[in-house]
């Protein structure tokens, strides 16, 4: 048994984008990586096989968005070009293109049983589209500003989405209408997301904040006021119970949502920290950043006994706390040295 100091760790970055990664996701037996870029590419990494990789050329420009279907057979894309792009993972890197927006979409996700991706846009709108059939389903319009990501809940009953308006509506996928709404006043929301099962939504804000409403009870349940910048994205472990954060403050913190807490701040990257997701069974996440690294990171909460690090990290709720036991940084040689084996894309 290791202590918890040693939670998380990093495997390896992986370098391979030539700008911002803005996006990354694995797929469900996490033998697989996605990630994109400004550089306009997707790139598939292959966490198994000697670490192989693939770049996925199609978008005219930078892409915003990532997602693997639940059963790992389509990717999906969002890009400035005003496009969503669905692309089978293999070698020959084909991709269909979903047309229907006028401005740069922001976020690309699917529905629970893979026969949707909902798609949110700045031209204000949320679209929903069929896999199979590669054409679109209906459009959501509510939202009088830019629309930053769109998510549908585990059971697909429901849709969250957040936008420049500093909403962030709940719409029901059956009526087509948006049944509730949370408003913001501090800032917007950059990113929502379910919880696990589906009773609660997190949102990411570009006031620092990282903020958790019940959407049985319309309220706000928690407000973290840990990060020194704007929050661009959350990922839920399976559990429920942990909370991970990406900031432009250029660093990863982990929440406790049970003892509603930071248990954890993670440097690595150089700059704002774009993207964060955990792998299906969470023993994994990964973190893209403006540095255009990708960091592969490694955890074991469901192995180690938690109260151990609650002990140590009672008191620390806010940033203005002293720095932190906990508080980890990439073991040596420095990350940025070209020491660390890393993998490039071929």
């Amino acid at each position: 048994a290791h202590s918890p100091q040693e939670d998380p760790v990093l495997i390896r970055p992986f370098r391979g984008h030539t700008a911002a990664v803005t996006g990354v996701a694995f797929n469900t037996n996490a033998a697989g990586l996605v990630t994109c870029s400004v550089d306009r590419f997707l790139i598939l990494w292959k966490l198994k096989t000697q670490c192989r990789a693939y770049r996925f050329a199609g978008h005219a420009e930078a892409v915003t968005s990532v997602a693997f279907s639940p059963d790992g057979q389509v990717l999906a894309s969002a890009s400035h070009d005003h496009t969503v792009r669905l692309w089978i993972p293999c070698i020959y890197g084909e991709s269909s293109v979903l047309k229907g927006h006028t401005a740069s979409v922001r976020s690309v996700s699917f529905s629970h049983d893979g026969y949707s991706v909902v798609s949110a846009s700045n031209d204000k709108l949320i679209k929903i589209w069929s896999v199979c059939y590669q054409r679109l389903l209906f459009t959501l319009f509510q939202h009088t500003g830019w629309v930053r990501c769109a998510k549908f809940s585990p059971d697909g009953r429901i849709i969250a989405s957040c936008g420049e308006d500093k909403s962030v509506n709940i719409w029901d996928t059956r009526s087509k209408i948006c049944v509730n709404s949370f408003s913001d006043d501090e800032g917007f929301a950059t990113f929502v997301d379910f919880n696990p099962s589906g009773t609660c939504i997190a949102s990411a804000g570009s006031n620092n904040t990282v903020k958790l409403w019940d959407i049985r009870m319309n309220k706000l349940l928690q407000n973290f006021k840990v990060h020194r910048a704007g929050v661009n994205c959350i990922s839920f472990h399976p559990s429920g119970n942990y909370l991970i954060t990406a900031s432009t403050d250029g660093t990863l913190k982990i929440l406790d949502l049970l003892g509603e807490r930071l248990i954890y701040t993670l440097h690595g990257h150089k700059g704002p920290v774009l993207c964060v997701a955990f792998s299906k069974g969470g023993e994994k996440f990964a973190s893209g950043g403006m540095d255009a690294q990708v960091l592969l990171w490694k955890t074991n909460f469901d192995t180690l006994d938690y109260e151990e690090v609650i002990k140590h990290n009672f008191r620390r709720t806010h940033i203005d706390d002293p720095p932190h036991l906990l508080d980890i940084y990439p073991r040596s040689p420095h990350l940025h040295g070209e020491k660390l084996k890393s993998v490039q894309v071929s």
